[in-house]
């Protein structure tokens, strides 16, 4: 399906030409472009209609989740018939894994997961996987490991008419569904005598399968709170539970890896005389290893994630990048925070990381466990309009084309600001009896004037100021 925009009205001011220049800059091969537009200018909307225009799936990374949230309404109400998707973190609270060798203090990893927020985030990988007209608004989460792309597609399960029950349980249990007796939930199934109720992890519905002679017979979609009817469907296609997922043989080939390296590392200690690490690192990394054997998952599986993607030492994690195919466009808005932030979050991990290897709390494989360097997030996007009001030295540098978007599609300009000395010079009698001045003209005119300082007590102490001078303010 193709992108097609909503809108009730047309570009108007600087759109029309900001449009046309940055979708020629993208046919014509440009990597980097900035569209360079004040506050107010519509730069979304001109974004969308330059999406519409090239047709590929995009990513729009934001500095935060509230800009986010906010940016990703704004695309749902110009593509109402395309798949636009929010991924940020899921935590709502997160206290990473981190030791501290000065007070010898440990700080266990402690999270809170936004389960609302997981969901978003399956329903945007899979509409990756399953579609191209996308757009994906996301956070720097997106540079954070995620999984393989190509192991949570094996997992992927089609139910339809004549579907074996035993077959479709085995493959749920393998997608790291959970089986229960009570509430349904995302990432959940139960199964009563011939009916099986499953919840996907990308949306809130219920998909009833029931079954006859042991074969799926009928497939009802269902509302989970009031179990009302939504639909009968010939087929269903429910994605893993988790984006960590492992196939047996790679599962085997991740333990042998994980117990050759623990072997290694146990051999560095002892030549090194640090009996606490050694104990501390063999016992934590055998419980793990345990918990993966017989259960497939263990708490902070993803510390080992190098050793199920099959990943060289140094080598960048899967990202959520790796989901895109290769033409689509990315859209940084806000550049230019968001790009130094994105900078900035490999060596903050680095650190912690190293700490944690260096006193037997993980394996050294657990710093490949870490967001994307800039140069690899950089290598791994193709074609990027960077948006700013205020483009920083990266934009500057390596965009091929800075496209202005100056005139509103109001016609209202920016009001002319006049910057004047704080003392006395010569006829000018300092700033407080110059505002006092500029107040008494706008006085007789009944209008009203707002005055900023820079702290609370410069506030206070100008109010009794100009009380004292017998003016009205509050």
């Amino acid at each position: 399906m193709e992108f097609c925009l909503k809108a009730n009205y047309q570009p108007a001011g600087d759109q029309p030409s900001a449009i046309k220049a940055l979708t020629k800059g993208l046919n014509d091969g440009l990597e980097k472009q900035t569209l360079f537009g004040v506050t107010g200018s519509g730069k979304t909307f001109t974004v969308a209609n330059v999406i519409q225009n090239v047709q590929r799936p995009t990513l729009v990374l934001a500095h935060n989740k509230t800009l986010a949230a906010q940016l990703c309404n704004e695309f749902r109400e110009f593509f109402p018939k395309n798949a636009v998707e929010y991924f940020v973190s899921y935590y709502d609270y997160y206290q990473p894994e981190a030791y501290m060798p000065r007070t010898d203090t440990y700080i266990e990893k402690d999270a809170q997961i936004n389960k609302e927020i997981d969901r978003l985030r399956h329903a945007a990988t899979q509409a990756l996987l399953s579609r191209r007209d996308v757009i994906i608004v996301a956070s720097v989460s997106c540079i954070y490991g995620l999984g393989s792309p190509g192991a949570y597609k094996e997992f992927v399960i089609h139910i339809e008419k004549g579907s074996s029950r035993r077959d479709v349980m085995r493959q749920l249990v393998d997608m790291q569904f959970t089986r229960t007796t009570a509430d349904l939930k995302l990432g959940t199934f139960r199964t009563k005598g011939s009916v099986m109720e499953v919840m996907p992890m990308n949306e809130g519905v219920v998909y009833r399968v029931t079954f006859e002679n042991e074969a799926a017979d009928e497939i009802v979609k269902l509302d989970p709170i009031t179990r009302k009817t939504l639909g009968r469907q010939a087929d269903v296609w429910i994605f893993p539970a988790k984006h960590f997922m492992s196939t047996p043989v790679t599962r085997d080939r991740a333990i042998k890896a994980i117990r050759s390296e623990l072997k290694e590392r146990l051999s560095e200690f002892d030549k090194e005389g640090k009996v606490l690490e050694a104990e501390r690192l063999s016992r934590r990394t055998r419980y793990d290893l345990e918990m993966i054997q017989h259960v497939g998952y263990c708490s902070g599986i993803e510390n080992y994630s190098r050793h199920f993607d099959g990943r060289a030492s140094g080598q960048a994690p899967y990202t959520l990048l790796d989901y895109f195919p290769s033409d689509f466009l990315l859209v940084v808005d806000e550049s230019h925070v968001t790009l130094p932030q994105v900078r900035g979050m490999y060596n903050g991990d680095q650190a912690r990381k190293h700490t944690l290897v260096e006193h037997g709390f993980r394996l050294p494989s657990a710093v490949d466990n870490r967001p994307l360097t800039f140069d690899e997030f950089d290598t791994r996007t193709g074609q990027a309009i960077f948006v700013s009001a205020t483009p920083g030295l990266i934009e500057k540098e390596t965009s091929r084309q800075i496209v202005e978007q100056i005139i509103r599609p109001t016609g209202l300009v920016d009001p002319e600001v006049t910057v004047r000395p704080v003392t006395e010079d010569g006829a000018y009698p300092g700033q407080v009896e110059d505002l006092i001045a500029e107040i008494e003209k706008r006085v007789p005119k009944k209008e009203r004037v707002l005055v900023t300082t820079l702290t609370k007590k410069m506030a206070h102490d100008l109010t009794d100021f100009l009380v004292d001078g017998g003016i009205k303010v509050q």
